[in-house]
């Protein structure tokens, strides 16, 4: 097992319910060790950034997963608040959503999104998908600690 993904976690923004258990399904299958974390909305993931209640205790996560479509704040208006602030650009942002439109692609990357990626229909593919970002997230790049904050 790898030393290197017990000191990594991961924070995942997104709405939907099912999409957050496939998620972490597909993870577990995929074999990541590294704490996932998960949160509802933009709001929710900036609690948990900036730990406000009920998050004063969270840790700094090493990389978001990051919806776009999201109730209260949406995943643009979170990743430019996120990049903004300078605790906080430095943790890489994968977009992971279900828009294909150019327009969120470019105002992503114009905003300073890590990838995009579109989420894809079948549970397969998913398992794909989430095993390539271990494997370069966690496993191959450098990542922030997550306990500095």
């Amino acid at each position: 097992m790898d030393v290197k993904q017990h000191k990594t976690s991961i924070l995942i923004a997104d709405d939907d319910a099912d999409d957050r258990m496939l998620l972490e399904q597909a993870f577990q299958k995929a074999k990541l060790t590294s704490k996932l974390y998960f949160v509802e909305d933009g709001e929710e993931l900036l609690d948990f950034l900036y730990q406000r209640p009920p998050y004063e205790n969270s840790m700094r996560p090493s990389l978001i997963i990051l919806d776009l479509n999201m109730p209260r704040k949406n995943g643009v208006q979170a990743l430019r608040e996120i990049k903004e602030n300078d605790q906080l650009r430095q943790i890489p942002v994968v977009v992971l959503t279900t828009s294909t439109a150019e327009e969120d692609i470019l105002r992503t990357y114009d905003l300073g999104v890590s990838s995009y990626i579109s989420k894809p229909f079948d549970f397969k593919s998913l398992l794909e998908i989430t095993q390539t970002i271990k494997k370069y997230w966690i496993d191959t790049v450098s990542l922030p600690d997550d306990s500095n904050r």
